[in-house]
């Protein structure tokens, strides 16, 4: 009951479509009669076929036969180009000159690869002799078709020089890079020639004028419906062998996805596979030029397909044959639109893989297998649709498109404004702003991946922290993940309440991190599970933000740079004492990262070829010496000889022992305390004259909880150590209370200022 009620449905829904198209060119008509009258009765239109591979001549085709039935009211010129003349993809262009057409002009456009690069410079290539032809030929109109790259070259070249342009195809959807090409050609045309309702009204929502529209349906279908009665057993002889009964046969047709070469490529090695086990006589078209195609003939010759008994490889069949053997096939697999499109008036059973073609208006006779990711899914969908039979489909047209067209073309006005005009929708007078808009806080979310904790802040674009959330830092990379994202969800969240428009995320975490990847490389023991971490595609793809991640040491530089004392400075260094030491270099007014995101690791220049070992695994490095782990260490071994406590000092049993604790002891007067810190601020010291020495920057930043403890031992070191040349640098302890966060921050800030980072 309800396959009838959709027939019914659909056969009322047809009848609405038939009416409005006869009231419209009633319409038209009376219009007709009086452009004629303007133009001059005896000038014919001069129009300008433009065919680039086997589909589109396919559709065009009955559109170019019309014209040419009409020579008292259009002039034909062809100009063929693209796939068309490659004998790779069969020299299609021989079929227009069998269908009895005069060439005007061949253009070899095609820029041999194969690849996306390849792709584009053939548009290029295009673009630098369709002038030349177009000067030429001076046509009135020019006839584009559907959304391959070089009807883009067509469209671009027919706008720019002032040709009124056809489209035929427009509005529809499909899936891929497609889309936009198809697109982009229906924003460059003048007229529109669209197949269904859905693409009519996609067309209107794109600002098109509704009287430069035709719902005329796809010319293919003006063949295609009056196809099947003809001698069909020759052909499939011919093509599939002696032996091959209708409806006992498959034919494969598969493209590659540009968006998606890898995936397309391994979709099409399933798909062999699958048709392999299926053991069924099947005849495999080449695929398109596109980006891939290469890739996918090279499967197709690894798997032997070429000399398989059960198959047929064939670079080209001409369409009227093609027309032939998928009407009495027992199944149509593979990508094509002509499996979606075409292939439903004859209610042939079509497997459509991928999402090549997912947007795509389709019949009952399409089984869809979005995500071919297996051979069982593709092999399973050939069981299930092989040998079927359903319904014809006339979603795509009724057979009358082309005496539409050419009612369509008569009725174009070349006396009217080239210029295009679109429609667009009535858009509210806005009179006022809200206040809350115009005060909004343009603001960061940062992100500082400490040893021992996590934060996370709501950052302004004057630096300010308008709020700040702080959690322990896990230990895994499973919980720890899930608590950034988790933490930021919430200050997301809560910047809305606190009237902040937040632009971006900056991240700021201990380690080697590739800034333009995103991704955390090797981290330091102080967080574990760390390495390799694509730190920039789970919280883009949560908060649909973008986002920026580097060192923690970078980071302080950058906070430095933009809000603190080297605000303004060509050249300066940021040392950051804490935990470990870290650092970052600004030379030139950038942040230098190094070739493999290694610059700037200072607390592991070696000051001593004989002192204590290094987290890094060497030893004598400043780190060893003067980090908080360092201080701690030292702390311990103070405190478990009972030389570290002194009067008026005290540590708690239930805590641990650390730097602070011998800082203090120093401030009391221990001596050992006192040796040991200056030892640790000699080592410093010594680190900041090699970099003296090497950078020459006009000013070095002590940064975190320790610079205020060694700045004084550091200077005496320069005056003691360094070449006179450089004692005259400035070191200074930075007045920046998070330089971590606001760091994180300035990455998103600067690039919202469109600041070079």
């Amino acid at each position: 009951m309800e396959i009838q009620g959709e027939k019914q449905k659909r056969q009322g829904f047809q009848g609405i479509w038939m009416n409005e198209i006869e009231l419209y060119f009633k319409n038209l008509s009376k219009r007709n009669k009086q452009i004629m009258e303007k133009n001059g009765n005896n000038r014919k239109l001069r129009v300008c076929v433009a065919t680039c591979n086997r589909a589109d001549y396919s559709k065009l085709a009955p559109i170019m036969f019309g014209i040419k039935t009409e020579p008292e009211f259009f002039e034909l010129d062809v100009v063929v180009l693209g796939s068309h003349l490659i004998d790779d993809y069969g020299n299609t262009y021989r079929m227009i000159e069998q269908d009895d057409f005069d060439i005007n002009t061949r253009l070899h456009t095609i820029v041999r690869g194969e690849d996306e690069a390849a792709m584009v410079e053939s548009v290029g290539l295009a673009l630098v002799k369709l002038p030349d032809v177009l000067n030429r030929l001076k046509p009135d109109i020019m006839i584009v078709h559907g959304d391959r790259f070089d009807a883009l070259a067509l469209a671009t070249s027919a706008a720019l020089m002032n040709i009124r342009i056809l489209h035929i195809e427009g509005g529809e959807v499909s899936g891929t890079i497609d889309d936009s090409i198809r697109h982009a050609i229906t924003k460059l045309a003048h007229y529109h020639v669209c197949c269904t309702r859905s693409a009519e009204q996609h067309l209107i929502s794109m600002c098109e004028d509704h009287d430069r529209i035709l719902l005329a349906g796809c010319p293919s279908y003006d063949k295609l419906l009056s196809a099947k009665n003809k001698d069909y057993m020759s052909i499939i002889r011919m093509w599939l062998g002696d032996d091959v009964k209708s409806k006992d046969y498959i034919v494969a047709l598969q493209h590659p996805v540009t968006t998606d070469i890898k995936h397309s490529i391994k979709m099409f090695e399933l798909t062999l596979d699958a048709l392999i086990s299926f053991n069924k006589r099947t005849l495999v078209l080449f695929p398109n030029i596109d980006a891939g195609s290469k890739e996918m003939v090279r499967v197709m010759r690894k798997k032997g397909i070429e000399h398989h008994p059960n198959f047929r490889a064939v670079k080209h069949v001409p369409f009227d044959q093609f027309i032939q053997l998928v009407a009495h096939a027992g199944c149509m697999i593979g990508n094509s639109s002509c499996g979606v499109r075409e292939v439903g008036a004859f209610g042939t059973p079509v497997i459509n893989l991928g999402t090549r073609q997912i947007g795509r208006e389709t019949g009952e006779n399409v089984l869809h297998v979005r995500d071919a990711d297996t051979q069982d899914k593709i092999l399973q969908a050939l069981h299930l649709q092989f040998g079927k039979q359903y319904p014809c489909s006339k979603i795509y047209g009724d057979g009358n498109a082309v005496p539409r067209i050419l009612k369509f073309l008569k009725s174009i006005d070349l006396q009217e404004p080239l210029q295009k005009k679109f429609c667009f929708p009535p858009v509210k007078e806005n009179i006022s702003q809200d206040i809350d808009h115009i005060l909004e806080t343009l603001s960061a979310l940062a992100v500082d991946l400490g040893g021992t904790n996590l934060r996370v802040a709501i950052v302004s674009m004057k630096g300010e922290i308008v709020k700040k959330y702080t959690q322990f830092n896990p230990k895994t990379y499973e919980e720890r993940i899930n608590l950034i994202l988790q933490m930021c969800v919430e200050a997301a969240a809560e910047a809305v309440k606190l009237n902040c428009r937040i632009l971006g995320v900056g991240i700021s975490t201990g380690g080697r991190v590739n800034p333009r990847e995103g991704i955390v490389l090797h981290s330091t023991k102080l967080i574990q599970e760390w390495n390799s971490v694509d730190l920039r595609t789970p919280l883009s793809d949560t908060l649909h933000l973008p986002v920026w991640v580097d060192n923690d040491g970078n980071c302080a530089a950058l906070a430095e740079r933009k809000f603190g004392q080297g605000k303004g400075l060509e050249n300066f260094v940021t040392l950051i004492t804490g935990t470990g030491i870290g650092g970052g270099i600004i030379h030139q007014h950038e942040l230098i990262h190094g070739s493999s995101f290694c610059a700037a690791e200072l607390g592991h220049l070696v000051v001593s070829l004989d002192g204590p070992d290094c987290s890094c695994g060497s030893h004598g490095c400043i780190e060893a010496y003067a980090s908080g782990m360092a201080l701690q260490r030292e702390a311990k071994k103070l405190h478990d000889e009972d030389l570290l406590l002194v009067e008026g000092m005290s540590v708690p049993k239930d805590e641990a022992v650390g730097a602070l604790h011998l800082i203090q002891a120093a401030k009391l007067g221990n001596a050992k305390a006192q040796s040991i810190l200056r030892t640790a601020g000699t080592a410093l010291g010594l680190g900041v004259v090699n970099i003296l020495h090497t950078m020459n920057p006009s000013l070095v930043i002590l940064s975190g909880v320790l610079a205020s403890h060694y700045i004084h031992i550091v200077k005496d070191v320069i005056r003691q150590q360094a070449l006179s040349s450089v004692q005259d640098v400035d070191v200074v302890v930075s007045d920046l209370v998070d330089p971590a966060l606001l760091g994180a921050a300035s990455m998103v800030l600067d690039y919202t200022t469109r600041r070079i980072y």
